[in-house]
Formats: C-alpha cells, sequence, structure tokens
C-alpha cells in the first residue's frame, strides 16, 4: 500500500517563492517514476513536473519551465517542489503523483500513467 503525504502551500504574493514536499511511504519507492500535478478551478489536471526513478531526468511544463525545480532525496522516497517567481495563475491544487509500474521509462510521467495520487495542498497566489 502506498501513501503519498504532501507538506508546504499557502498563500504568497505574485514574485514570492513557496516549497512543497511528498513523502512517500510503501513498496519499493525508489523504483518508481514521481511528479507533481495541479489542478485549478473549473480545470482538468495537469502535469507541473516529473522526474525519472533513479532522479536523473526532470520534466516541466511549459508555464513553469525556468520558475519551477523539483527533485527528490537521496533514498528517492521524498519528493520536492520548488517554485520561485510565482504568478497568480500558478494558484491550484497541487497533487504529489506515483507512476503506476515501476523502472518507468526516461519521459514524462502523464496523467494516465499515475498509479497513486495525494490528497493535495492548496497554493495560493496573489496579484
Amino acid at each position: 500500500q502506498v501513501q503519498l503525504v504532501e507538506s508546504g502551500g499557502g498563500s504568497m504574493q505574485a514574485g514570492g517563492s513557496l516549497g512543497l514536499s511528498c513523502l512517500a511511504s510503501g513498496r519499493n519507492i525508489a523504483r518508481y517514476r514521481m511528479g507533481w500535478f495541479r489542478q485549478g478551478p473549473g480545470t482538468e489536471r495537469e502535469l507541473v513536473a516529473t522526474i525519472t526513478w533513479n532522479g536523473t531526468i526532470t520534466y516541466y511544463a511549459d508555464s513553469v519551465k525556468g520558475r519551477f525545480t523539483i527533485a527528490r532525496d537521496a533514498n528517492r522516497s521524498t519528493l520536492y517542489l520548488r517554485m520561485d517567481m510565482l504568478k497568480p495563475e500558478d494558484t491550484a491544487v497541487y497533487y504529489c503523483a506515483l507512476d503506476s509500474t515501476p523502472w518507468g521509462p526516461d519521459e514524462p510521467l502523464l496523467v494516465d500513467g499515475v498509479g497513486s495520487w495525494g490528497p493535495g495542498t492548496q497554493v495560493t497566489v496573489s496579484s
């Protein structure tokens, strides 16, 4: 049984920074791709950033490229998202995600490939 628990988030003014963490527990977490996704009001859940199971390759949505940084710790069981130069359009619920199968390819983890989701954490950016 996999459990993902996000922490961090909150409210920030535009231009500021926030950090998210996700503690993953359960089966062989280190073997799975992980990612951050977000869902704003009235929108579909979308990819923000993903990272390969070995932590060597990262992928970002064009909207956050150069502002957000994804990383996982040495044990590969904690996932991080550093968010800089925040914009009001970054306002959303942010979800931590784990791949459905181990040893995933060196490609972005997409919504359809996610096997486990965290409960989500709200990020609100005011102008």
